[in-house]
């Protein structure tokens, strides 16, 4: 039974491992929306992609278990998608002449969730463009990668606790 514990352990230790270069791997396409690094160098990317969440909360996550949930934002709302992408957007009023901006453009959305109204997600965003789906799908891979760490930290967790128990009941 130990044995079989050990070969678990290692299965999902390795499983973690690589669910931690998934994370760091996503975090870090977020940081060159459309595989450009110009807003990256011109300082044009969104907070919740520079806090790097999917760098240090990944690979913390597998080491550190037990601050999981916090590393990864559900306590500080670091991962929270009701915000939007940080893009460039126009901010003018019907009178004026036009003029963008970058910052949120969703955030203040009272109205209308821009998550469920796709006819936003090409209008409202300028540049980058399609900057709603590169967020939304790179932030939805970040969340089910930490869903899955979640469930092989508790399956190592279950694991553990019965190699424990089965080898004080073999003694």
């Amino acid at each position: 039974m130990m044995a079989c514990s050990r070969t678990c352990s290692r299965i999902l230790g390795l499983s973690l491992g690589t669910t931690a270069l998934f994370a760091a791997g996503a975090n870090m396409v977020l940081l060159f929306p459309n595989w450009d690094v110009t807003y990256l160098l011109r300082g044009l990317i969104g907070r919740h992609a520079m806090l790097g969440s999917g760098l240090w909360g990944g690979g913390l996550m597998v080491f550190t278990a037990a601050t999981l949930i916090s590393l990864m934002g559900w306590r500080y709302g670091c991962f929270t998608l009701k915000d939007g992408p940080f893009c460039m957007f126009d901010v003018s009023s019907f009178n004026q002449t036009q003029a963008w901006k970058y910052g949120y453009p969703f955030k203040d959305l009272h109205t209308r969730n821009y998550l469920y109204d796709r006819s936003l997600w090409n209008s409202v965003c300028l540049e980058p463009s399609k900057a709603v789906d590169w967020h939304v799908s790179f932030f939805s891979s970040l969340l089910c990668i930490s869903l899955l760490q979640i469930l092989l930290v508790v399956i190592h967790f279950i694991n553990s606790f019965l190699g424990l128990f089965c080898s004080l009941c073999e003694k």
